[in-house]
């Protein structure tokens, strides 16, 4: 016995649902897809912050190691028409911490921390993977007397690079010296 009739309403139903089910697995597929680039695009965000965070770090801990045996510190001064020097200064006034690059009267200021060889820098204009966007910089505020004459208090603001302008970090301490040399980070 056949049903003719029943055989020819089936037909081209399987293609269909064939056909929907083909469209939902390759929309799953894309967006499974378009998730990983996203995670890569944070997990290099994150690594290049790190690494920022880090040359900002390494520029803070060498200004206090440059205070703590520094053999005469001087005074604190008016750096605002200081240049970006390789020698570390203590300065009286501060630039504004949160622009970066760091500048009194339209000149820049702080201290170029390249004094370890591992931290390769390249042109501004065309940084590439695996180097750094800028060298880290650091500023060294003389705050003045601490309490009841135990030392003199120094705030010590950094500046690190990753590979481009904007993965930037900036670190900041205060800085207790005292008369004997000995340090208390705060």
């Amino acid at each position: 016995m056949s049903y003719p009739q029943l055989c020819s309403a089936q037909r081209g139903m399987a293609l269909i649902t064939g056909m929907l089910l083909l469209v939902v697995v390759t929309i799953l597929a894309m967006s499974m897809f378009r998730g990983y680039g996203t995670q890569q695009k944070i997990a290099g965000n994150v690594r290049e912050k790190n690494r920022a965070v880090s040359a900002a770090v390494s520029a803070q801990q060498y200004a206090e190691y440059w205070l703590n045996t520094a053999t005469t510190l001087p005074v604190g001064g008016d750096c605002s028409g200081i240049s970006v020097l390789p020698i570390p200064q203590v300065c009286s006034n501060n630039p504004d911490f949160a622009v970066v690059p760091w500048t009194l009267n339209a000149k820049p200021v702080g201290v170029s921390f390249n004094t370890f060889n591992s931290m390769s820098t390249v042109n501004r204009d065309s940084p590439t993977n695996g180097t750094y966007y800028s060298a880290p910089m650091f500023y060294i505020t003389d705050l003045g007397p601490a309490a009841a004459g135990a030392g003199e208090v120094y705030q010590i603001d950094a500046t690190g690079w990753g590979g481009t302008a904007d993965t930037v970090a900036v670190v900041e301490s205060t800085f207790l010296l005292k008369p004997s040399g000995t340090k208390y980070d705060k």
